[in-house]
């Protein structure tokens, strides 16, 4: 069985999706890409992440070619893959139907700096034009909307992250769903500051060591 490894990490982070409160049910879907192999682990689709099992992960390759696997993948591989596709700084994607961010969405409101730990993802995250799940059109519009950042919100549909590992994927979700709540909760009272261009350059080089987590194992 092809990437065990990955197979493993994709089953504990959905979970953890699940733990912290980041998802619901089957909603949302996790990848791994080996650029050394070529291959993307990616998990199936419609199925609890509790009760997924290393076999049931598939293997595909850069040209969305089923190599390993009797599952179905996520209907969302093509949005995990255009990202392996063209940034070679990410290796790990995370889609997730987090609520504030998910909220954002539905308005089609990009987050802006309200809060310094968006520099995560970027200097703000921009929202992509509405496209039908599962389609070449949205992976191209999450793409398009994530250029130059780690994090992007999907119209009326969720949060996709992606970073080296899967661990800082995570991380990227978790910070985001944190400031897109704080700026939902400010935008009901009032009208929130927003961090000038120039703080958030240097929050961008203050984040090259603080905002990375490594694996402790």
């Amino acid at each position: 069985m092809m990437m065990e490894t990955e197979r493993k990490l994709l089953m504990e982070y959905g979970k953890k999706l699940i733990n912290a409160g980041l998802t619901k049910g089957t909603g949302g879907n996790l990848s791994i890409f080996d650029r050394e192999l070529g291959y993307m682990a990616i998990t199936p689709s419609g199925i609890d992440f509790f009760e997924i099992r290393p076999e049931d992960m598939v293997i595909l390759d850069l040209g969305g070619n089923q190599i390993e696997g009797e599952r179905t993948p996520s209907s969302e591989w093509e949005m995990h893959l255009i990202q392996y596709q063209n940034r070679r700084d990410i290796n790990a994607v995370i889609h997730a139907h987090t609520m504030y961010a998910t909220v954002l969405g539905c308005l089609h409101w990009s987050l802006p700096a309200s809060h310094y730990m968006i520099a995560v993802a970027g200097p703000t995250v921009q929202c992509a034009s509405y496209a039908t799940y599962g389609t070449h059109e949205l992976a191209v519009n999450a793409a398009k909307a994530m250029e130059n950042r780690n994090a992007v919100i999907l119209a009326n549909h969720g949060i996709l992250a992606g970073s080296g590992d899967l661990l800082n994927a995570f991380h990227i979700v978790e910070e985001i769903e944190y400031c897109s709540e704080v700026y939902c909760k400010a935008k009901s009272i009032g009208d929130p500051v927003v961090l000038p261009e120039e703080e958030m350059a240097l929050m961008a080089e203050k984040f090259k060591t603080y905002g990375q987590r490594k694996n402790i194992r």
